[in-house]
């Protein structure tokens, strides 16, 4: 994994926290929380405060996130605001982390100039043990304050200074006065400096979660259902309508079609679309050659084709399925009919511009895992677990270009494969594609046509 390290490609982006002062801030958060400590000197901290070598020292890498459902934080600056979340357990939680920050910026620079700020995403479940309890997590609450209690003095001591000046005879209340001295010798003028940190509620419906094996939740769309990363069906007593794996095809196709979830790459709105199905085509012949054993170290585009060339008989099938479609647009053919249950079908897809577009981008990295790029830019964990699995020499390939491709322009290469970005304040919303209809016409549903009818819950 030190190949990806070095290549900024793991743990890349971490705040540096060094100075003696601000590692006994963090101490000091850390013991507030955890009741415990770090010896280290030095270390990185993620978005949330959690350091990886601390997690390693502790052999913790949850020290900040007890049963993996309550993340508590710990900010020593605003700048962390750029930083990745690591081991997250919720698809959402590093977007409420960072909408947070961004909502009190001025407020954080001002109370992290002095002390250190935690906090904890607080829902009514303290404990998953089954995958009904994920449904009952709705609104996550962001409480923060500093250690000092900057921000609850200074609420304290702006409800002191409106009796003040309400009440008649507050000149001659000394216990008043007398409190808002003392109050005011931790908070600093409130009145020149408001400090206000505003607990907030944000409502988690769609999300993926890395409990239970994994799954993806789905409530805020038309046809709700819960899918399982693995071969296990979640259970039948969820509140949504279906509940199946991402290994049934069929099931998953429908459901993203139904709710309008996704787009067809050959759709002729789509730009750059013959150069992303012929990259993905590059991927899979790099799958193909490092399985043979070949030398990936320098491979130059003469070399991919010439690769392409020695294996095309060893090739997967979804390779000759792709070929096909990328033919087909490139000489203005007619496409041929890709159907659901062929490996390629997936492939061919992307989220629409919704506001659950990466969450729907994730789910489609689950399903085509050769396209390295993609896995990587949508779902960090499934990567790294991908990338213990491979060949050493798809190893080399797949740092070097990420590094080389990726990561000197990561706008440019997520604007040209997923569109722009979706509006901020964006909701769901149900883009009206009808039942059962895919990209290339009816899915084979068999005898469960009525699978996604409303029912009783």
């Amino acid at each position: 994994m030190m190949r990806l390290v070095k290549n900024g490609l793991m743990y890349g982006n971490l705040h540096e926290v060094r100075s003696p002062a601000m590692v006994e801030r963090y101490n000091r958060a850390m013991e507030h929380l955890t009741s415990r400590r770090t010896g280290l000197s030095e270390f990185h901290i993620d978005i949330s405060g959690f350091s990886p070598e601390i997690g390693d020292e502790l052999g913790d890498d949850y020290y900040l996130n007890p049963n993996g459902c309550n993340r508590q934080f710990i900010l020593l600056s605003p700048e962390q605001k750029t930083a990745p979340l690591l081991n997250a357990r919720f698809s959402t939680s590093r977007k409420i982390i960072r909408g947070y920050i961004d909502r009190n910026e001025e407020q954080l620079f001002a109370l992290t100039a002095r002390d250190v700020v935690v906090g904890e995403l607080v829902n009514s479940v303290l404990v998953l043990k089954k995958p009904k309890d994920l449904f009952y997590i709705r609104d996550i609450v962001v409480e923060a304050d500093t250690l000092g209690g900057h921000a609850e003095a200074s609420d304290e001591l702006a409800g002191r200074i409106d009796r003040f000046m309400e009440e008649e005879d507050a000149w001659w209340d000394d216990v008043l006065i007398s409190e808002m001295i003392q109050l005011a010798r931790q908070t600093g003028d409130i009145v020149r400096s408001p400090v206000k940190l505003t607990p907030q509620s944000f409502t988690q419906k769609n999300f993926y979660t890395s409990h239970f094996g994994g799954l993806y939740v789905f409530q805020d769309v038309s046809q709700p259902a819960c899918i399982s990363v693995w071969a296990d069906k979640p259970g039948d007593d969820l509140p949504v309508n279906e509940t199946f794996s991402l290994t049934d095809p069929v099931a998953v196709a429908a459901f993203l079609s139904v709710n309008g979830l996704v787009e067809p790459l050959t759709n002729k709105w789509v730009p750059n679309s013959l150069s992303i199905i012929k990259q993905k085509l590059d991927f899979i012949a790099i799958d193909t050659a490092a399985n043979e054993g070949e030398d990936l170290s320098h491979v130059s585009r003469r070399d991919l084709r010439n690769l392409k060339r020695k294996y095309h008989d060893r090739m997967p099938d979804v390779y000759h399925a792709l070929t096909q479609v990328w033919l087909s647009l490139k000489t203005g053919g007619k496409l041929p009919t890709v159907p659901v249950t062929d490996p390629a079908y997936f492939y061919l897809l992307r989220a629409q511009n919704h506001a659950d577009r990466d969450l729907v981008n994730m789910l489609l990295a689950q399903l085509t895992p050769l396209d390295f790029r993609q896995l990587f830019i949508c779902h960090k964990d499934a990567f790294y677990a991908a990338y213990k699995t491979w060949h050493d020499q798809k190893r080399t390939y797949v740092a070097k270009f990420l590094a080389e491709e990726y990561v000197v322009d990561k706008v440019g290469t997520r604007e040209e494969l997923f569109g722009p970005e979706p509006a901020m304040d964006s909701d769901y919303v149900d883009l009206g594609l009808g039942p059962n209809i895919g990209p290339w016409g009816r899915f084979p549903r068999g005898g469960d046509q009525d699978s996604y009818e409303e029912k009783d819950r």
